[in-house]
């Protein structure tokens, strides 16, 4: 997943890394609009986003830009300025789109169990077309990729640790079925993170 070494210099060109951090991010917050079309979450920090959106006056894009802040600290003395620029990025992306995309985007009928799965298929991927191009979208992302780098601990694991917290929470503030039902999303995609991208394939650092 994360290796120590550091990729080519010529791995991607500015232009690949743009239009692979666009991709992700859209596709991500995609993934949002199908989980708040079921009032469904997700993990990591954007579950807990989505869970502040559900019970503040606050929106979605709004929470999530907030909470990544405080990462970008260990981002930038484990994993690098580029990384961490990158990141910023995709998070920015990712909140605009957010903040867009109900307006011109309204799903009026979808079954939480359907939601869960697009949810979690359309973010796994999002997430590792992020990672091809050494970007994440912060927070529990730039923790989970420090200790894959350092400590050999799978990526994966780490995030889903975190969405067991964040489900926890969830269970005091919305309905157990929901929980159930978000709890589904959040295993796919971290399946699809961790069966689809290997740390001894593939590169995070630049």
């Amino acid at each position: 997943m994360f290796l120590l070494s550091k990729p080519p210099a010529d791995r991607h060109t500015l232009f690949e890394d743009a239009q692979g951090i666009l991709v992700g991010a859209t596709l991500v917050a995609l993934a949002v609009q199908f989980l708040t079309a079921s009032n469904l979450l997700t993990g990591q920090i954007a579950g807990l986003s989505l869970l502040g959106s559900y019970v503040t006056p606050w929106s979605f894009g709004a929470i999530f830009f907030l909470l990544n802040l405080p990462f970008y600290l260990l981002a930038i003395r484990q994993l690098g300025w580029i990384f961490t620029l990158k990141t910023f990025g995709a998070v920015t992306v990712m909140s605009v789109i957010s903040e867009v995309l109900p307006a011109v985007l309204r799903i009026e009928t979808l079954h939480p169990a359907l939601g869960a799965v697009l949810g979690g298929i359309l973010a796994g991927v999002g997430l590792i077309v992020l990672f091809r191009h050494g970007a994440t979208l912060g927070g529990v992302g730039i923790v989970a990729l420090w200790l894959q780098d350092t400590r050999g601990f799978a990526a994966g694991n780490t995030q889903l640790l975190f969405d067991l917290f964040v489900f926890g929470l969830a269970v005091f503030l919305i309905p157990f079925e929901v929980v159930i039902w978000s709890l589904l999303g959040a295993v796919i995609l971290n399946l699809i993170i961790t069966v689809n991208h290997r740390r001894d394939r593939y590169v995070a650092r630049s």
